[in-house]
């Protein structure tokens, strides 16, 4: 039986050919033989109950001059797909979740949507710590800005970030005798009408903002440590944080261990763990990176043994 496979992504063209997980993921079904069908959120919408879209044959190279070549695009039920992988990047918002809604309907006509919707919907990338205290810093999440003055009174140094960004965006790192807490509260919070994450700040940082990578519940072995460039608090590689390939230590896989189970609950067969120090700062359920990375620093091909839990649950 030959797989058929579609992806919900950005735009292909645009995509960066040597650190998309994406691309690796495309990459290793092609390389099973499995076809190929893309998709951008706009080609998806519902007729009646049913789940359609403009899609497109896909066909990818490992080729940084040409990685990808479209076919025709027609229209077809994503029911007639036995896997869609929903890549799309934050931000999460409404036309986020209403495409999740319309994924859930290929998926109750028959289609593996990986991650799960509903899971999607759920797991919210940076509220999901709560459910895994033990692992966390001391967090706060709240609108008001006075209550965000506390938590920084309380703990002298902490990071505030949105709920819904990735990549490092508006993350700042704020002291209690900072000029600029006041502005940076009405920025985060948009003048207190947009929840935001507070957390402490962990020193830690400087030795890399390890980036974990779960298949089914399992970690792959090693961490991309994103270090922070010179200046900076943030390791996100998009803001130009350096990678380095690190083993997990005990205490990564102690945290792995406890969020691992409930991973496989919800069905999330792809996520990305974000840990400093001793501590799980963000759980990554949309779209999570660092395969390619990591497969070149170990030698490994994550993305297949991701292909090969997908296959597990669909043949």
């Amino acid at each position: 039986m030959t797989i058929k496979l579609g992806v919900v992504m950005d735009p292909i063209e645009s995509i960066n050919f040597h650190k998309d997980s994406t691309l690796a993921m495309l990459l290793a079904a092609r390389a099973r033989g499995w076809e190929l069908y893309y998709m951008e959120q706009a080609d998806l919408f519902l007729q009646d109950d049913n789940c359609l879209a403009q899609m497109c044959a896909l066909e990818v190279h490992n080729d940084a001059d040409r990685w990808f070549e479209r076919g025709e695009a027609g229209i077809r039920p994503l029911a007639t797909l036995d896997v869609v992988l929903m890549r799309k990047d934050p931000p999460v918002e409404m036309e986020y979740l209403y495409t999740t809604f319309l994924l859930e309907r290929a998926e109750a006509e028959g289609a593996l949507v990986v991650n799960p919707p509903a899971a999607l919907r759920n797991a919210s990338e940076k509220l999901y710590t709560a459910w895994f205290r033990e692992c966390c810093p001391p967090t706060r999440v709240s609108r008001n800005m006075d209550r965000l003055r506390e938590f920084l009174g309380e703990h002298g140094d902490i990071v505030v970030k949105p709920l819904n960004g990735m990549g490092g965006a508006s993350v700042f790192r704020v002291r209690r005798d900072d000029p600029n807490v006041n502005v940076i509260l009405e920025t985060i919070t948009d003048n207190g009408k947009r929840s935001a994450m507070a957390q402490r700040f962990i020193p830690e940082i400087v030795q890399g903002d390890k980036r974990i990578l779960m298949i089914d519940g399992e970690p792959f072995p090693q961490a991309l440590a994103r270090i922070p460039a010179a200046g900076e608090t943030r390791g996100n590689l998009a803001a130009g944080g350096t990678g380095k390939g690190v083993e997990l230590s005990d205490r990564d896989r102690w945290i792995c261990a406890q969020v691992g189970p409930a991973l496989r609950e919800q069905g999330l067969l792809f996520v990305g763990l974000d840990v400093i120090g001793d501590y799980l700062t963000e759980i990554n359920v949309t779209s999570p990176t660092c395969i390619r990375e990591l497969d070149k620093l170990y030698q490994a091909d994550i993305a297949g043994q991701l292909m090969d839990a997908i296959q597990q649950r669909i043949v």
